[in-house]
C-alpha cells in the first residue's frame, strides 16, 4: 500500500544499520572506561605508525583520525601491492604518490612495519624527496 511505503520512508534511515550494530551502540555508554582506554591505545598506535615511517623517510600527512597517508611514492600502487603480497593491507585511495594504513593492534601495526622495512630497498617503495619549491 502506498500511504505504508510512504510511512516507512519517512522514519527510515538514510543507510542501513543491522540489529547487531544497534544493540552496540545502544551498549556502548555501559561500556565507556573500555571504549576510552581503546581509543588512547589507538591514538599510541596511530603516532607509533607516524614515527616509524618517518625514521624510515617517508613524508606523512598529519592525522588526528585512525589512519596514516604517507608516501611518497614513484608508483603507489605497484607499492600497495608489494604490502598486500605480505598479508597487509593497506589503501590506495587515489591520491598520488601516497598510501593509507589505519592503525590496529599493535601486532597488526608490527606486521605492517615488518612489510614497509622489507620494502625500504625496493626502489620502487623508497620514498622519494619532495620537489624543491621555487621562490
Amino acid at each position: 500500500h502506498p500511504a505504508v511505503v510512504d510511512a516507512v520512508q519517512l522514519v527510515r534511515l538514510p543507510y542501513h544499520l543491522s540489529a547487531v550494530t544497534q544493540a552496540t551502540a545502544l551498549a556502548a555508554p555501559e561500556h565507556t572506561d573500555t571504549l576510552l582506554k581503546y581509543v588512547e591505545q589507538l591514538k599510541r598506535e596511530r603516532d607509533r605508525l607516524v614515527a616509524e615511517l618517518r625514521a624510515l623517510g617517508y613524508d606523512v600527512t598529519e592525522s588526528d583520525a585512525n589512519f596514516v597517508q604517507f608516501g611518497t611514492f614513484a608508483d603507489s600502487h605497484v607499492v600497495w601491492q608489494k604490502i598486500l603480497d605480505r598479508g597487509v593491507l593497506v589503501r590506495d585511495n587515489g591520491v598520488p604518490g601516497r598510501l593509507r594504513v589505519t592503525a590496529g593492534t599493535p601486532a597488526e601495526n608490527d606486521a605492517f612495519l615488518d612489510a614497509v622495512r622489507e620494502l625500504v630497498s625496493y626502489v620502487g617503495a623508497t620514498p622519494t624527496p619532495p620537489k624543491e619549491q621555487s621562490a
